[in-house]
């Protein structure tokens, strides 16, 4: 997720996250600016119009880490409401690849680590990855719908069931 929380409209973004698992690693960004700086996250952002959805996954992973994910599988989605419960705020196609072409490297944007997958940093991330990922991380496919506060600060309910 991009932007401030309050810049958002009432109008739904739709987003991606895309990590790439492979020998027991996944590969996190640590976001440097922007809405979630901070905390790590997969790499990820809005989809562009008329952009395919797994495209912008995969263009996304190149412009935060410098890799391309290969062949990027859709393994779950999020929706993310903030205040209004009625409306959602951010849909998010979540996908995994097995493998990637290229180096890792920082960018203006994030900066990469890969972490052993039992040893993901959940409490220096968004309170709802420590309720979904671990089945993402397992090879489950899910959907996940997750309510914040207003100002995105603080998760009060989620809602998560495996597909």
């Amino acid at each position: 997720m991009e932007d401030s929380i309050k810049d958002r409209s009432d109008a739904m973004t739709t987003a991606t996250l895309c990590y790439v698992i492979k020998a027991g690693k996944v590969l996190l960004i640590q976001k440097k600016r922007g809405f979630g700086a901070g905390k790590w996250n997969g790499p990820g952002g809005k989809v562009g119009m008329n952009e395919d959805i797994a495209e912008a996954a995969s263009r996304e992973v190149l412009e935060e880490t410098g890799i391309v994910p290969d062949n990027p599988r859709k393994a779950g989605e999020l929706e993310f409401f903030f205040g209004q419960y009625d409306v959602v705020n951010w849909h998010v196609h979540v996908f995994v690849a097995d493998d990637y072409d290229g180096i890792e490297k920082e960018t203006k944007e994030a900066a990469p680590k890969w972490f052993p997958v039992s040893k993901v940093p959940y409490k220096d991330m968004w309170p709802d990855d420590a309720v979904w990922m671990p089945l993402m991380l397992s090879g489950r496919k899910f959907h996940g719908r997750f309510y914040f506060d207003k100002d995105a600060k603080k998760l009060l309910k989620h809602e998560v069931r495996e597909l």
